[in-house]
């Protein structure tokens, strides 16, 4: 009876273990996939998964009320140490009789050692008021008054320090919690400050940022390669009552896999759609190299003197995916040869221009070579409507 009621507890741990785990790779899998016009109902698809995976780990780290007792030792978890550079308080617990007197016979105590654990708190948001004060002083001799001067104010006329925009705007588009949900929180501490007020905070933090944002851009658009892409945004659209998708554009530059010692920059820009009239307006002036996927929005730019450079990532993708949903040999045999490619780019990352030259035309160009002849081959043997021809196209174009 104790045998079997410990096989099937033990059968109901490694199913919810073998569940949390698939969970994982689902979410993992989703995330690999999450671009695109499909990327809005991912992001639902791998939030209803956390939330699950999120659900399952909790449960299976409460102990089973019900639990059958075994005779086998269990394996105590490994315990993770806390981070040494979180700030470290010490709570001395004495006992309560006191440290000198002992409780039974009143005999005079003495210390042999200690026990001690470490324990994780947490300090909520602490909001306080900070009262500026200006002490105003007259010279004795010739009545000259001295005083500070008055201290420069985040927002003009508004009571916000630096550190609460800082709060505000972290909290906004790194934690994702809307103003609403902020101005909330904080009425819940007995804080009345409206949506508006923290609207205009985040728009005041905008502008002392504007200057920094402005030099990013002037040292993205002196680069000679810019790597360009772009990602769907969901927006609070409280007068039309749902939530509105913008587009997140990321401009970077980066040469240090090329051995370049300048410091890598990234440029972001937000716009309500997606039109090629965006990257175009962004990169204005632009006339190098843009690596991107195969958006037509850029063509614009490719006909205003900008050089095209596609993207082996996204070609990979595509055959990726089609591989995840059904492996066969075409898909195998794709993988191993891009693999290949970036096998030799990871030998080369960081040498010089003609090391990097010369490996590329000696070691990568035959494989290209074959790639494509490969490529060319299966498209002959394809239907063009299937997926396969369609990714395999995407690169061939390219």
């Amino acid at each position: 009876m104790l045998e079997a009621s410990l096989a099937r507890a033990n059968a109901a741990l490694a199913a919810r273990d073998l569940l949390i785990e698939t969970l994982r790779g689902q979410i993992a899998r989703l995330r690999r996939m999450q671009f695109g016009a499909s990327s809005e109902k991912l992001t639902r698809e791998i939030a209803q998964l956390e939330l699950a995976l999120e659900e399952l780990e909790t449960e299976s780290a409460v102990p089973e009320t019900g639990a059958v007792l075994s005779d086998t030792p269990v394996r105590p978890a490994p315990v993770r140490a806390l981070p040494n550079h979180l700030p470290h308080a010490e709570v001395v617990h004495e006992p309560a009789s006191g440290a000198c007197t002992c409780p039974d016979c009143g005999g005079a105590l003495r210390r042999l050692g200690q026990d001690a654990h470490e324990m994780l708190d947490v300090l909520p948001v602490h909001w306080r008021v900070v009262r500026n004060v200006r002490p105003k002083y007259s010279c004795r001799t010739c009545e000259k008054i001295v005083q500070a001067a008055a201290p420069v104010k985040a927002v003009a006329r508004g009571k916000a320090t630096f550190a609460t925009l800082a709060h505000v705007v972290v909290s906004k588009f790194d934690h994702h919690l809307p103003l609403y949900r902020q101005s909330e929180m904080m009425a819940a501490q007995g804080l009345d400050i409206d949506r508006s007020t923290l609207a205009g905070w985040v728009g005041q933090a905008a502008a002392l940022l504007d200057p920094i944002v402005s030099r990013i851009r002037e040292e993205v658009l002196k680069g000679d390669k810019i790597h360009a892409d772009d990602t769907p945004v969901p927006v609070l659209d409280p007068g039309r009552g749902r939530t509105a998708t913008g587009r997140l554009w990321v401009y970077a530059v980066d040469d240090r896999a090329s051995g370049n010692t300048a410091p890598p920059a990234t440029w972001y820009r937000f716009t309500t759609d997606r039109t090629g009239a965006h990257p175009q307006a962004h990169l204005a002036g632009f006339r190098g190299f843009l690596q991107a996927d195969a958006y037509a929005g850029y063509d614009g730019l490719y006909r205003s003197g900008v050089t095209e450079v596609a993207c082996w990532a996204h070609f990979r993708r595509k055959v990726f995916d089609l591989h995840e949903r059904v492996a066969t040999p075409l898909t195998t045999d794709i993988l191993e040869r891009i693999g290949a490619l970036y096998s030799i780019e990871a030998e080369i990352r960081g040498r010089p221009p003609d090391v990097r030259l010369a490996a590329r035309q000696n070691r990568t160009k035959p494989l290209v070579d074959a790639l494509r002849e490969a490529l060319d081959a299966a498209l002959r043997r394809l239907s063009p409507k299937s997926d396969m021809a369609k990714a395999i196209a995407y690169g061939t174009k390219r």
